[in-house]
């Protein structure tokens, strides 16, 4: 694997990144981003990762319980620019970061991984 492959994620990314996450769990959980069809206290931030140049958050979201993802997502993307409002007023950096919206894979995946370990222990148990 050459070097150019790897992408290093910078101490200020990671810093933005976490900010911009804090901020995004407050504006949810208190409702202050009204979004139609949408109970905002119910959306958990995972993680936001910043671009290089910090213009560009991609906040991976999930609603509670998982139910609906699809749709809740497709809402925020449609209303990105009621959150962004909201989230101009509570950081100060020196450019507003467009936010973008994605479902978090993360727990399917380690589901999923979880249960390919069950697979394997309990036939080993036979053999």
């Amino acid at each position: 694997m050459s070097k150019k492959n790897i992408k290093t994620v910078s101490q200020r990314q990671l810093r933005v990144g976490e900010m911009v996450k804090q901020a995004l769990c407050n504006i949810f959980m208190r409702g202050e981003a009204k979004l139609p069809n949408l109970e905002t206290s119910n959306i958990t931030v995972t993680e936001v990762r910043m671009s290089p140049d910090l213009k560009t958050a991609k906040a991976f979201v999930l609603p509670l319980g998982g139910k609906n993802a699809t749709e809740a997502i497709d809402v925020l993307k449609e209303f990105s620019f009621v959150v962004r409002k909201v989230l101009s007023k509570k950081i100060s950096t020196k450019f507003l970061p467009k936010l973008l919206f994605v479902k978090d894979e993360s727990f399917d995946y380690a589901e999923k991984i979880e249960n390919l370990i069950k697979q394997t222990n309990s036939q080993e148990k036979y053999e």
